[in-house]
């Protein structure tokens, strides 16, 4: 899945030059929710919970996918969740859970955002049965996500083959599964998620040639890997060329955080510099911590990201 590493750096300087361009383009749809007061509307954009940043604690007991709105609000302040499916991968089609889950977000006065959905096959897959079975496989999560009240659901582009087959594959599964989304209402968003897809502008080429207003993309801070390597040696894409790729096509985002030095910044991505990036591309919608540390505990890194983002609001205060 790794373009040659010549044509991986030509396409990474033909990137940095796109956002500018596309600016003005898709910005997150339900990218705000009502606003509690008048301070809230007035930041340059809101902070959400991505339920991956609580995997550990969900897969441990503790809480449940139903708890999740509740959790997000008493013991973070925050407003805005992003499910992952795989933490109530059995309740899709479940209306009488659906609705429980509704009900808690409307008590905790809290906003359903997106769903992450995985392991519902290669929607770029090269075997055109197994393709159409994986697009038709995200349907319940589409009427999941409108039922939930959400703006979006986040896919993979997994693909196979050479460069060129891979943007053919994942943009035709894109098309077709956006075209069912859009009768709902509902957006279809690809996060640089490994492979080629961590590629930012084979991602960005993937999305113009599906060319429709509901497939955009979910760019994260932080997954830039394109492959693993021995000994250490990772095929990484530069992630803010990466980012400058993907802005223009971004509904949501996703502030990865891992590490964070005494300062309480963090250590792989600067967050300042990626929020200006996003700025400056026109996106003012959420921004979802999702935090994969292992040094903190969930609930303290979750806590240390957020606090990243807020100073990151009060610096760019002036562009809301």
């Amino acid at each position: 899945m790794q373009t040659p590493l010549s044509r991986r750096n030509f396409l990474i300087t033909a990137g940095a030059t796109s956002v500018a361009a596309a600016s003005s383009s898709k910005i997150a749809l339900g990218e705000t929710p009502a606003a509690h007061d008048d301070a809230q509307a007035k930041k340059p954009f809101e902070i959400s919970i991505a339920e991956w940043s609580l995997h550990r604690t969900i897969r441990s007991g503790k809480i449940s996918n139903l708890d999740f709105p509740k959790v997000a609000r008493e013991e973070f302040g925050i407003a805005g969740v992003e499910y992952v499916n795989q933490f109530f991968k059995d309740k899709a089609e479940d209306e009488k859970y659906l609705a429980d889950l509704n009900q808690r977000c409307q008590d905790s006065d809290v906003k359903s955002l997106l769903i992450m959905v995985d392991g519902e096959g290669a929607i770029g897959d090269a075997d055109s049965g197994k393709r159409t079975k994986a697009v038709e496989n995200h349907f319940k999560w589409v009427t999941a996500a409108k039922t939930l009240g959400c703006h979006s659901i986040r896919v993979n582009a997994q693909s196979a083959g050479n460069y060129g087959d891979q943007v053919n594959l994942a943009a035709d599964g894109l098309r077709r599964l956006s075209g069912f989304a859009k009768d709902h209402g509902i957006n279809v968003l690809v996060e640089n998620h490994g492979g080629l897809s961590s590629n930012g502008q084979w991602l960005a080429q993937v999305i113009r040639r599906v060319d429709m207003n509901n497939c955009g993309t979910l760019p994260d801070f932080g997954n830039f890997r394109i492959s693993r390597g021995k000994n250490g040696n990772d095929v990484h894409y530069d992630r803010y060329l990466g980012m400058a790729a993907l802005l223009p096509f971004a509904k949501a985002l996703s502030a990865k955080s891992r590490e964070f030095d005494e300062a309480g910044n963090e250590t792989e991505s600067d967050f300042e510099k990626m929020i200006g990036m996003a700025l400056d591309a026109g996106y003012r919608g959420f921004v979802g911590v999702e935090y994969e540390g292992k040094k903190l505990g969930e609930y303290e890194g979750v806590k240390a990201t957020k606090k990243l983002l807020e100073r990151c609001q009060e610096k760019f205060a002036d562009r809301a």
